[in-house]
């Protein structure tokens, strides 16, 4: 397998210097996230085009391969190529009649040709020789040039000629670790994800930092989609989950401050904090996932009150986006589903909050707050590797892993849609049911009577849902196999 990685635009027109450093991290990131799917890939390549060879023998990663590339920040998109040696024009067109000959039978084409180095022709000459080869050695009905049927793309670098399979899009943006890290403030519905997405693919290492206001299975929610995200997006950096215990916090705002300005009042404490967790863990900057006008407490008049506690850069990437485009994007960057399921549980404290917060007023319903329960919210915070967030749960021992299952245990499998899609689970004896983690503590399809395996790639997140599950009396081991 031959793939070819052309870089983001934006790299290309930057000078000579900076272009060297960001394709040379791009190429130390791809080296990272490629490993543990293919350990034979070789790179190579400079400037705006790194290309990536695979052994045949891995080709069955081929998929996995493509998912990992795909969504690896830095990248425009991604050609599946075959090469070849030439010499002449007439190669040329020998080895387009093989390859594209069943492509284009029936149907109209055109010939699109890219060329580097010194050759005796021009690109022009082969589309026009290799294209007219093609036409009169297969069945297809005609050239056309524009909107054809079928578009055969060549690339000629010297004395290789690569045939293009496919053309596979990146998400852009630029390689992890060439800009400075941020905290993102995550609740784990779609415009925290969203925003939080939306800085990796610009290159920004993005901290999690989660306020809990719902307990332990909000929270269990949150480090799920933060570990999606990371996982797929950034995995080539490592990257903390910071849990900020926040019920208090909640509870002194409903008790001492006036019922109209606590939304505003709550994200106030929350900026406090996120500074102090930005501070210690030297990031340059916060995300939020804040709209204008999407809540009440999202008016250019309140957030700008909301930012007076802030001597720090905080930023706001959904800051004009429609709701229906975030949830367009979440749906296409995979946090959909998450966000579908999790409650909001910032909306829950206001009764008939301000559109347009006075700060005297805001400073004054503020003197009556204890500012030692914020203190203490943060003294208290949690911080893990996003890696290791499902590896803390004291009593994952008592569950049973087993690599065989027995006839009768149905085995569900709790990967995102995504992964299934890539890599199906597949068994002969027995049954085996697809309800993605964050549908099944909900999901109506359980009967305790029956034996459960779960299973996930790594066996981590099947622990986990195992230990909720067997609280509920359920029948349930991990299936590893």
């Amino acid at each position: 397998m031959k793939f070819v990685i052309k870089v983001f635009p934006e790299i290309i027109v930057k000078s000579r210097p900076v272009r060297k450093q960001f394709i040379s991290q791009l190429r130390k990131n791809l080296k990272k996230v490629m490993q543990p799917i293919v350990s034979t890939a070789v790179i190579s390549g400079t400037w705006d085009v790194l290309e990536i060879d695979v052994d045949d023998t891995e080709s069955d990663q081929e998929a996995l391969l493509i998912e990992r590339l795909k969504t690896t920040p830095g990248i425009a998109h991604i050609l599946k190529v075959n090469s070849h040696s030439f010499e002449s024009i007439d190669d040329i067109a020998n080895v387009v009649i093989k390859e594209f000959a069943a492509a284009v039978d029936g149907k109209n084409f055109c010939l699109r040709v890219k060329r580097s180095g010194q050759h005796p022709f021009t690109s022009i000459d082969v589309e026009r020789q290799a294209g007219g080869a093609l036409l009169h050695n297969s069945g297809a009905i005609g050239v056309k040039l524009k909107n054809p049927q079928v578009t055969v793309s060549l690339e000629i670098r010297r004395d290789v000629l690569m045939t293009i399979v496919e053309r596979i899009e990146g998400i852009g943006g630029f390689p992890m670790g060439q800009q400075e890290s941020c905290v993102s403030l995550i609740s784990g519905g779609f415009d925290s994800t969203v925003s939080s997405y939306l800085m990796m693919k610009r290159g920004i290492r993005a901290h999690f930092c989660f306020f809990n206001l719902g307990g332990m299975a909000h929270e269990v929610g949150v480090k799920q989609v933060s570990h999606y995200l990371w996982e797929k997006y950034s995995s080539s950096h490592r990257t903390l989950f910071i849990t900020i215990p926040f019920e208090d916090v909640v509870a002194e705002i409903l008790e001492k401050v006036d019922h109209s300005q606590m939304g505003v009042i709550l994200k106030r404490m929350m900026l406090r904090v996120g500074q102090q967790v930005a501070k210690e863990f030297n990031a340059q900057g916060i995300v939020t996932g804040e709209a204008v006008g999407q809540v009440s407490s999202q008016t250019l008049t309140n957030l700008s009150v909301i930012d007076e506690v802030s001597n720090g850069l905080v930023m706001r990437p959904l800051i004009v986006m429609d709701k229906p485009e975030i949830i367009s994007l979440s749906r296409q960057i995979g946090t959909e589903a998450f966000a579908a399921v999790m409650p909001e549980y910032c909306g829950v404290i206001s009764d008939k909050p301000t559109t347009r917060a006075k700060l005297d007023k805001i400073k004054r319903e503020e003197e009556r707050f204890n500012f030692e329960v914020l203190e203490s919210a943060f003294e208290n915070r949690k911080i893990e590797n996003i890696d290791e967030v499902f590896k803390t749960s004291s009593n994952l021992d008592d569950i049973e892993i087993v690599s065989t299952p027995t006839k009768d245990e149905i085995v569900i499998d709790i990967r995102h849609p995504h992964e299934l899609a890539l890599k199906p689970l597949k068994l002969t004896a027995n049954r085996i049911i697809d309800i993605p983690f964050f549908k099944l503590a909900n999901s109506s399809e359980l009967d305790k009577s029956k034996a459960y395996l779960l299973y996930c790639d790594k066996g981590i997140m099947s622990q986990l849902q195992a230990e909720e599950l067997a609280q509920r009396g359920f029948k349930v081991r991990v299936f590893q196999p």
